[in-house]
């Protein structure tokens, strides 16, 4: 559950450098004690759900040594289904909160969310990446039949989407990436989805995945299993809006503003909450305290070039 900052992939481009949005420990590496289980950092499960019925939420995530060929990790993350009172409980992963509101699982009051005033249960996401890349191993238990694990990334904007999407989330998406994907046979199978840039909504704020043993709620049987490893987000170059290779360190220290650079780098600095508004403008080395606990953006410009950092302040 608890959040880390967000990685950035950089990787080189003629002379420059490309700073992209990936989501956090998202090969699987870190794991955390919650509730009676374990969950990978950064993402969430049963064990810590809301809604009327998150007290019987069980234990449906493990980390795996079980991991893709060629990974230089040595953990995937285990998705399984239960049979709870004579209904499946589809295992389910995500980066935002469970939401268990009723006992029949394809009622609308059984969701994932962003909850977007909380780090802890949702991900942000202002890029725009062209397709969503990852390595699944999916055993339904029952091979003969025809199940399908799914996966879906919806990108949205400034609001507390839902999947699945109900007509409240509809206008605040941005775009998606939906895949159902059938039994493996044992084999590790790399995945990649396209973005689909639809929306009506134009401005990505957040990232909402969900990973789930099968595509319908309450579909399939006890112990369906998937394992999840090496997720990335792809972008094109023309995706990309700033080109700079990271020549500061940002951070929050007492609730203030901290810059450092390894030279007398002078410069622009822009801060902005979570939702995009811009809370500071100044220069490197200008003071400014925090007067809210938050997520923010930190954006630094100087003739080395422009680079966003994420920061929280507690």
């Amino acid at each position: 559950m608890k959040k880390i900052v967000l990685t950035l992939s950089v990787i080189g481009l003629t002379q420059a450098f490309v700073a992209q949005q990936q989501v956090g420990n998202s090969g699987f590496e870190s794991w955390e004690t919650v509730a009676s289980g374990e969950e990978p950092v950064n993402w969430n499960s049963f064990l810590n759900a809301s809604g009327d019925f998150s007290f019987a939420g069980g234990d449906q995530l493990e980390s795996s040594t079980d991991v893709r060929p060629g990974s230089s990790g040595t953990k995937s993350a285990h998705v399984f289904s239960n049979n709870v009172f004579g209904v499946i409980a589809n295992g389910n992963m995500t980066v935002g909160q469970i939401n268990m509101g009723s006992t029949t699982p394809t009622s609308s009051s059984n969701y994932n969310s962003s909850i977007i005033a909380d780090a802890d249960f949702s991900e942000i996401l202002t890029d725009s990446p062209d397709s969503l890349v990852f390595w699944a191993k999916f055993t339904p238990a029952n091979g003969a039949g025809n199940d399908s694990a799914r996966v879906r990334a919806a990108i949205h904007d400034n609001y507390a989407f839902r999947d699945p999407t109900d007509a409240a989330s509809e206008p605040h998406l941005v775009a998606s990436a939906t895949r159902n994907y059938a039994n493996t046979n044992g084999q590790w199978v790399r995945i990649s989805v396209p973005f689909d840039y639809s929306g009506p909504a134009s401005t990505p704020a957040f990232l909402l995945i969900t990973y789930t043993t099968n595509k319908t709620p309450g579909g399939g049987s006890d112990n369906d299993q998937v394992w999840i490893d090496d997720m990335e987000l792809i972008y094109s170059s023309s995706s990309v809006t700033e080109n700079a290779i990271d020549f500061a360190q940002v951070s929050i220290q007492n609730h203030q503003l901290v810059i450092k650079t390894q030279e007398n780098v002078t410069g622009e600095v822009a801060v902005y909450q979570a939702n995009g508004q811009l809370v500071h403008e100044g220069t490197i080395g200008e003071s400014f305290t925090f007067d809210q606990s938050g997520v923010y953006f930190v954006k630094v410009a100087s003739s080395h070039g422009v680079m966003t950092k994420k920061v929280v302040n507690y």
